[in-house]
């Protein structure tokens, strides 16, 4: 089943409010196994509002409009689903009776301004639950459907989770769609593509599950599998099985999944071998430290670093000022603008690598900060680095 978003507010377009509704919408129709194609917004304007729900029923068998459903002149959704739906629109009651309760229930005198939010197309359901003075509506049109929902985030999301999930679920027959990230490092997305080429020819020409690129800066590139299934534990199935497929291609590029980070990585290394790290700081001036720290609060793994000038053997001065296991450092290699060299220092001694990192002073000090913890995590992985 097709369920596509449409959300109302000449303030979306005028970017005065980001639209995280539809982010969101979209995040539940995933999980709950709805296929979302396509999510537009569009302004108070009632022809084009028309014009945008009508072409999303013809793509789709479900559309979700957000937004439109206040008070104010402005707020013409109601009008433009009746239209649609070629039917009037009559004053439910009982929903008035519900917002002059609100209304009393504040000690606030009641606009009857907010009465028009009382009126819904003929034929059309109310969503159960209100938590606000704007009903959500179901609204038939033909052998589709058509949910209106407030644009107010939390009204919207209490209403999606209780009354349109459950009904989308009940057309669509109950599928489920599961997706897992794969976080990479050190290749570029062509390079990926390269590599993954075969299995990127053998999930075209299956459909399920699917594998998207998503270049994220200094978090890496990422590759999303998503998995449609007759339930979770079957979708699930489906994204063990890839994942598994995907590992020995990716090999050491690949650092994390789903919620883990390169610091998290590194710290579950560190813990894995019962080792402590500091780091020297004169080029990332911080950077490492504040990443470490977020995750490592109580310094348990990460005990500090120093934010200096460098000069020779840096790495091992910050392991012997700390005494940790393993110290790190990263610091300008030569005159080479990008040209970044990398340190580590052990028990067994010092290793050392040079890398080439784009961007200004900021962006190089960013990217430093990864491309040093991931040198660390190869180390790790690799025994290279030895503790006491």
């Amino acid at each position: 089943m097709r369920c596509e978003v449409v959300a109302i507010g000449s303030e979306l377009l005028l970017g005065q409010i980001v639209d995280t509704n539809s982010a969101w919408i979209g995040q539940q129709l995933a999980l709950a196994g709805i296929d979302c194609h396509h999510q537009v917004k569009v302004g108070d304007n009632a022809e084009r509002m028309a014009a945008a729900i009508r072409q999303a029923l013809a793509r789709s068998e479900a559309v979700i409009c957000c937004g439109g459903l206040g008070p104010t002149p402005d707020d013409i959704t109601r009008e433009v689903l009746a239209r649609i739906m070629g039917a009037p629109l009559r004053r439910d009651e009982a929903v008035a009776a519900h917002i002059r309760a609100m209304f009393q229930a504040r000690g606030r005198p009641m606009p009857e301004n907010n009465l028009r939010q009382a009126m819904i197309p003929e034929g059309a359901r109310i969503v159960p639950e209100m938590p606000g003075t704007a009903p959500g509506m179901i609204c038939p049109v033909g052998d589709k459907i058509v949910y209106a929902l407030p644009g107010v985030p939390d009204e919207m999301r209490e209403m999606m989770l209780t009354g349109v999930l459950p009904d989308l679920r009940r057309r669509a027959g109950g599928a489920t769609i599961q997706s897992r990230v794969l976080k990479t490092w050190g290749m570029s997305e062509s390079g990926l593509a390269e590599i993954l080429d075969g299995r990127l020819r053998a999930l075209d020409a299956s459909g399920n599950p699917t594998l998207a690129f998503q270049a994220s800066g200094i978090e890496g590139i990422k590759l999303r599998i998503t998995a449609k299934g007759e339930d979770e534990a079957t979708a699930r199935a489906l994204l063990d099985e890839e994942e598994a497929l995907l590992r020995p291609i990716l090999g050491r590029h690949l650092f994390a999944v789903d919620g883990a980070t390169m610091e998290s990585t590194v710290l579950d290394l560190l813990a894995q071998r019962g080792a402590t790290l500091a780091a020297h700081e004169s080029l990332t001036g911080g950077l490492l430290a504040a990443r470490m720290a977020a995750v490592d609060p109580q310094n348990a793994r990460f005990l500090g670093a120093i934010v200096a000038p460098a000069g020779p053997g840096v790495a091992a001065a910050a392991r012997r000022h700390f005494g940790a296991d393993i110290a790190i450092a990263a610091t300008h290699a030569g005159d080479r603008a990008g040209t970044v060299q990398l340190a580590i220092a052990g028990a067994a001694g010092e290793r050392s690598a040079s890398v080439a990192l784009p961007g200004d002073l900021p962006r190089l000090r960013r990217y430093a900060v990864i491309a040093l913890l991931d040198f660390l995590r190869l180390a790790l992985e690799a025994g290279q680095t030895r503790e006491p």
